[in-house]
């Protein structure tokens, strides 16, 4: 019997967007995967230092964010592993946990271009099949087999860029759920004290 193809797409989601959402749809859309599974990132090893919201609330949005999606799962899979959360360490402990899936690694081409800083990136390599699509870059990259380029628009939408709106009391809501939008500002998540 064939695994069921699990596409994780880690990330802080700081505040979740419709950029997240519209990439995963493309992916399920394409029959890449059966399932995404949003891994909401505790602590990114590679934004050591960077204050982030409090996972709690991140997985809150999360999950209203996802609940009109079928194919997505809102993952607080790594709470419960050691921090900080190395994508390696994810992958193998998924395995063990689930193993009647496959899971595939779903990366922005701005986290392909420092790849080779990841911890054990190759043994990702290795074992796993990684999906890039095209963040940061038009251009596509040369890519090793096991690494397949996804062609898809491209959102030009960022946590950040959110974040600094809703910390000067801009209007995020063309860019999130809206109850993602009515939470942000019922709560003042970003708001600048």
């Amino acid at each position: 019997m064939s695994k069921i193809r699990t596409v994780i797409f880690g990330g802080s989601f700081d505040p979740v967007h419709n950029g997240h959402t519209l990439l995963a749809s493309e992916v399920v859309a394409r029959g890449m995967a059966h399932e995404v599974w949003f891994m909401l990132s505790p602590q990114n090893p590679l934004k050591q230092g960077h204050k982030m919201t409090d996972e709690n609330v991140r997985m809150q949005m999360l999950q209203m964010a996802l609940e009109d999606y079928p194919c997505f799962v809102a993952c607080d899979f790594e709470f419960s592993l050691p921090r900080p959360s190395y994508t390696l360490n994810t992958l193998q402990s998924l395995e063990k946990a689930y193993p009647e899936r496959e899971f595939i690694l779903l990366i922005g081409a701005d986290n392909w271009e420092q790849f080779d800083s990841w911890h054990r990136g190759d043994e990702i390599l290795a074992r796993y099949e990684v999906l890039v699509y095209p963040r940061g870059t038009t251009r596509k990259p040369l890519l090793p087999k096991g690494v397949k380029w996804l062609d898809a628009k491209l959102f030009d939408v960022s946590s950040t860029m959110l974040r600094h709106m809703a910390a000067d009391g801009g209007d995020i809501a063309q860019y999130v759920h809206p109850k993602v939008a009515d939470f942000i500002n019922v709560n003042k998540i970003y708001r600048k004290i």
